[in-house]
């Protein structure tokens, strides 16, 4: 029989956190601080909280482009090197264009695990990690890496964030060609097997790596977190209302996130269309960057109750997240039950309620059960409605379940999860 996939989370008499004071630690992904969103978020948390612990780490990145797919204010698409918060960072270019879809969302990432080659390379062999952390996406890098670590005797590991062949074809950005497909899934099955290790963000990502490696001693599932010494209920009107010109009494609709194609973003908009004229005093604040968002705003920009704006800074995110009166998570049907989004998180700690279109049975339904306003994908209609029911008032014991589910999100207990798991 399989082995179970295993839980790293923390409880009253659980192992003592493994000490990797000393330790050699190289993380190999594409995103990283100071990006805000998505993955880099937690590949920075990561490598600051191991530097924390007095581990000695490297990392091996690009700068700064996600969610918008173009090279951030102070960095350049070239090799760098820098020392952030005691991490040494190595950044590499990689191919960015203005629209990312279909074949150039493999393009991006096989550029970088060209261009990042000689740089993994040497760092491994020079400084024979104890251990080497790849992180998903992008699996194109990884290859090399798990052959240079097996050589010098470091203990491989992969971070699934993002399932990115299941996800670029679920959502149609490669769905026509056939043998693409068939090539990438072949690539992802054998590059998996070749870790000691790997650790995903939610049950069914496991489930679906298990399958794909047969072997379900190897995952391990450590969310995604939040940082409730960061986001948490304010207890006062936020000052955005004022500085974004909402009355009191406007119910405020937020996203804030990457906006791209399996967001489902356009289901919302489409509800905001509906509720223009019958609801005037509802409206929808869309925040982030992405490929979709020029679409979207050329689209939906004109109506009246809808308002798009950038990404907000993280040291006033707080405050942008208590705008919400209800917090939007759409999905498209098709990546429905491929991730957790790790937005999840900062909407439940900022304590206001959540709407999100998911399929009843999908993980996210799941784990929110009666706690959030749940309506199908693509389905507009259901989605008006149940945002115009929403704005009628929220009852006391949903508050209490959105806190307890934060609290399972927690940075604290998520950093030594991880731990625990690549090093236990």
């Amino acid at each position: 029989m399989n082995a179970p996939i295993s839980r790293t989370e923390d409880s009253p008499g659980a192992p003592e956190t493994p000490s990797i004071e000393g330790k050699r630690v190289i993380v190999y992904g594409m995103n990283f601080s100071p990006e805000i969103a998505g993955v880099g978020k937690y590949t920075g948390e990561i490598a600051e909280y191991l530097n924390g612990q007095k581990a000695e780490v490297t990392v091996v990145t690009t700068p700064p482009h996600y969610p918008g797919w173009a090279v951030k204010d102070g960095y350049k698409n070239a090799y760098s090197s820098e020392k952030k918060n005691g991490v040494s960072v190595f950044r590499v270019p990689l191919f960015l264009k203005e629209n990312m879809g279909g074949i150039w969302r493999l393009i991006a990432p096989m550029s970088f695990a060209v261009t990042s080659a000689p740089v993994v390379l040497w760092q491994i062999v020079r400084q024979r990690p104890d251990f080497v952390i790849c992180v998903e996406p992008t699996l194109f890098a990884a290859p090399l890496a798990i052959l240079a670590a097996k050589a010098v005797g470091a203990r491989t590991v992969l971070h699934v964030q993002d399932l990115e062949v299941d996800a670029a074809f679920a959502v149609g950005h490669l769905k026509s060609i056939e043998f693409v497909k068939k090539a990438a899934f072949l690539f992802e099955k054998l590059t998996l097997k070749g870790f000691d290790r790997i650790i995903t963000i939610s049950d069914r990502m496991a489930q679906k790596l298990a399958e794909k490696t047969g072997n379900p001693a190897q995952v391990a599932i450590v969310r995604n977190w939040v940082d409730l010494e960061h986001i948490y209920p304010l207890g006062r009107t936020s000052d955005y209302r004022k500085e974004l010109g909402y009355a009191d009494d406007d119910y405020i609709v937020l996203y804030s996130g990457n906006i791209g194609a399996k967001q489902g973003l356009d289901t919302l908009l489409e509800a905001a269309r509906k509720l223009e004229d019958s609801q005037k005093k509802i409206k929808f604040v869309i925040a982030g960057e992405g490929p979709a968002k020029k679409t979207l705003a050329a689209k939906y920009g004109h109506l009246a109750n809808v308002n798009f704006l950038p990404f907000q800074p993280y040291e006033k995110f707080n405050e942008f997240m208590n705008l919400a009166n209800l917090h939007a998570l759409p999905q498209d049907r098709g990546a429905a039950d491929l991730v957790l989004p790790s937005k999840l998180g900062g909407m439940l700690a900022s304590g206001a309620p959540v709407v999100v279109t998911a399929d009843l049975g999908t993980e996210l339904a799941n784990f929110l059960g009666d706690s959030a306003l749940i309506t199908p994908p693509g389905d507009s209609d259901a989605l008006a409605k149940a945002i115009q029911n929403a704005s009628k008032g929220d009852r006391e014991e949903y508050k209490d379940r959105r806190a307890d589910l934060s609290r399972k999100l927690s940075k604290h207990d998520g950093c030594i999860s991880f731990i625990h798991a690549f090093a236990g």
